[in-house]
């Protein structure tokens, strides 16, 4: 398949796989434009989609169908697709030790604060998830336009550090 016409598969990774790698997935298959396949999973997942989560990505008309919380052993096995880009997005998870994942895919550390974790009144609690929304849109909004049939792998990872360390960018964990 020409590089133009190839899919790549990407898999966004935190803790809980509620909130920001959710966000993740369903963003870039919005706006991937058929270009990427885009997955979610957690180390220690909650078993639910937060629900806030859901009501964001609704509200931005993103669609919802098919999110659900799961564990990264689902994309580790043997029958799980070949992944191309890994991007952690919280830093419990940037830290912990991951499968491996077959095909050695690009990774980077795409930390964003959980709004999940965030208190005080509801208001304050939901403008958490909103700047979850918009500062991983803004990444994956740089993620799609990258020139991924023209660069080279260094400064592809280099492009993906820089993506990381955009607005919104929580703790940096060195890889």
């Amino acid at each position: 398949m020409p590089a133009a016409d190839r899919v790549y598969n990407v898999l966004f990774l935190c803790t809980g796989n509620s909130a920001r790698s959710v966000l993740g997935e369903a963003l870039l298959n919005h706006f991937g434009n058929g270009r990427f396949r885009a997955f979610s999973a957690g180390s220690t997942p909650k078993g639910a989609v937060h629900p806030t989560t859901l009501a964001i990505l609704a509200g931005a008309g993103i669609p919802t169908d098919g999110l659900r919380s799961k564990s990264w052993e689902e994309f580790a096995g043997p029958a799980a697709p070949v992944m191309d880009f890994v991007f952690t997005v919280c830093d419990n998870a940037a830290g912990e030790t991951c499968p491996i994942w077959p095909g050695q895919p690009m990774t980077a550390h795409w930390g964003i604060e959980d709004p999940a974790a965030a208190e005080g009144p509801e208001f304050k609690q939901r403008q958490a998830f909103e700047d979850a929304l918009r500062f991983m849109r803004n990444r994956i909004t740089a993620f799609i336009n990258l020139p991924m049939s023209s660069i080279d792998r260094m400064a592809l990872g280099s492009k993906l550090r820089d993506i990381g360390a955009m607005e919104g960018a929580s703790t940096s964990i060195s890889a």
